[in-house]
Order: C-alpha cells, then structure tokens, then sequence
C-alpha cells in the first residue's frame, strides 16, 4: 500500500508540474505574440486602411483591452476548450483549422506506433548480437541515418519511390478539405516514413546500450545460471530494467515528432499544423499562433509526464525509494 501510495504522490507531483509549466508557457506564448511588430487589424486589413477603420477593428477583435484582460480572457477560453476566432478567417479556431490538428496528429500516431517497436526489437536483437557483423553494420547505418535531416531523407525517398526510379507512391498528399488523413493512407506512406527514419536510429541505439548494461549485470547472470531460456530471461528480466532510461528517449522523439511534422507536411502538401502556423504567423492571425504553439507545447508536456511514470512503473528500485 505504501508502495502504491509513494507512486501515486509521484504521478500528482507531476502532473502539478506539468499544469505549471504549461502556464509558464502560456505566458510566454502570450507576452511573445504581443510584442510582434505589426498590428493584427492593420495587417487584416492593409496598408490603405484608414484610423477609424482599422480602431473598429481593434475594438471588434477585443485588441483594444488591456493585456491582462486579453490574456485572462484567452487562457479561460484555452481551459474550457473554446480558444476563440480566428482574427484571419473570422470563425472559431476549432472550425478552422480542427481538421489540421487531427491529421497532424494522426500522422504523430502512426510515427510512433511503427517507430517503437521497431526501435526495441532492432536495439534488443543488436545486443543480443553484440560486436557481431550484423550489430557492427546496422550501428554504422544508424550513424549515418542519424545525420541526415528530415528534408534530405524527404528527397531522397521522394527521387526513390516517386519520380526517378520507381513511380509506386505519390509525392504529395491528396487530402481534400473535411477529409481524414485515413482517406489517402498511400500518400500517408512517405511523410510517416521520414518520421520513422528520423527516430528509429536514437531510439534503437539507447535500447542497444541499456540492454547491453542490463545483459551484463548480475541477476541476468543468475537467472542463466538457473536454466531460463534465453527468451525469457530477455523478455521477462533483461527489457523491463532496460526500458527504464528509454522511455525518456522515446518521449524526446515523440517530442521531436510534434516539431518535425512542421518540416515534413511542407516538404509533401500535407495539409497540417504546420502550414496552419505558417500562414497563421505571415498574416499575425494571433489566436491560431498561440492555439496551435500550446497544442505543441501539450504534446511535449503529456508525453514527458507518460515517459516518467512509465519508468517508474517498470523500474523496482525506484518504486522501492517511494515508499
């Protein structure tokens, strides 16, 4: 029970630090959109715009309250899930660009439920192979995966599979307006790709190095004594310690993938967040900006917190100093 309990205190600390920092955030966000040098209303409206013109405009986007009110009024509206208008489109954020927040989303998902657990067996099987020929290739070529950025394995995969030398998947993706990304899961294939192949390379090298740590210690060496089979003593007394420190890696990924979507959507039209925060920051559509940098701010901040317990929970020893 008291076990229990110590994880529980643990699971609340962290979540209090997360509202914290998310606040902290908010704040920066907030104090960051009102120092841009242009104003919304004129940039809404142009350079021709006259005074009256563009001060009833002001009034009508609530610009011409104070900064405190403005940004107790935003945050109130971020809680309860209303972030208002867009000052571009004139409707709510949600109507707006909802659509780009769940297929950017998606496109997040599918990255990271292909990318772990190729990540964890591909790391686990070079340890287990460890110095051979196989574990001395795929650490080479995780190396030089790993240099590349998000852009130039784009290209690459786009020459590859889509222009030069076979024609099989589309470069761009074919989305329509209200469409789900599930709609067009062929066009899916490269924009998912590049997120894997940037992630699979830090990930697996962790797993690699933690496995090996783990395989050397002790009680691996007593549960082999005994007679386990080499699969269980992987699977049951060797992954779950080594899991520990990985799960931090694959948070920082998942992380990276909120960040990365921002290059690849440009790279392949994929009609995301990204684009959204582009067009949102060219014509200072303020409300998109600081809806859309929470969003990723949230993602960052969730996965942190999931990475923490998850470590905790499958760590004994650290269990153990929570009682």
């Amino acid at each position: 029970m008291s076990n229990n309990w110590g994880v529980l205190k643990f699971i609340a600390r962290r979540l209090l630090l997360g509202v914290v920092t998310l606040f902290i955030v908010s704040l920066v966000v907030f104090a960051a959109t009102q120092l841009l040098p242009s104003d919304p209303a004129q940039a809404i409206l142009g350079r021709d715009a006259n005074a009256a013109s563009t001060a009833a405009l002001r009034e009508k986007l609530g610009l011409d309250h104070t900064a405190f009110y403005q940004y107790t009024h935003w945050l109130k509206g971020m809680v309860t899930g209303d972030p208002g208008d867009s000052f571009n489109a004139r409707q709510p954020i949600l109507d707006y660009i909802g659509d780009r927040v769940v297929n950017s989303l998606f496109l997040l998902f599918l990255a990271s439920v292909i990318s772990i657990p190729l990540s964890l067996w591909l790391g686990g099987y070079c340890a287990r192979k460890r110095d051979t020929t196989f574990d001395n290739v795929v650490s080479n070529a995780m190396l030089a995966v790993a240099s590349l950025p998000e852009f130039v394995v784009g290209i690459i995969l786009v020459l590859l599979l889509s222009v030069r030398v076979w024609h099989v998947l589309p470069a761009v993706s074919t989305i329509g307006i209200g469409q789900g990304p599930w709609s067009d899961m062929r066009g899916m294939i490269l924009p998912t790709a590049v997120l894997v192949i940037g992630a699979v390379p830090y990930i697996s090298r962790v797993v690699r190095a933690s496995m090996i740590e783990v395989l050397e210690s002790d009680y691996i060496e007593m549960a082999r004594l005994k007679g386990a089979p080499e699969s269980v003593v992987l699977r049951r007394h060797a992954l779950p310690n080594a899991l520990g420190p990985v799960f931090q890696v694959i948070a920082l990924n998942i992380a990276y993938f909120a960040a990365g979507v921002i290059v690849v959507e440009a790279l392949f039209n994929y009609p995301g967040i990204g684009g959204a925060l582009r067009d949102a920051v060219r014509v200072r559509d303020i409300p998109v900006i600081q809806f859309l940098v929470m969003v990723l701010a949230t993602v960052y901040v969730v996965t942190n917190l999931a990475a923490d317990v998850a470590t905790v929970l499958v760590t004994p020893r650290l269990r153990t100093r929570m009682q």
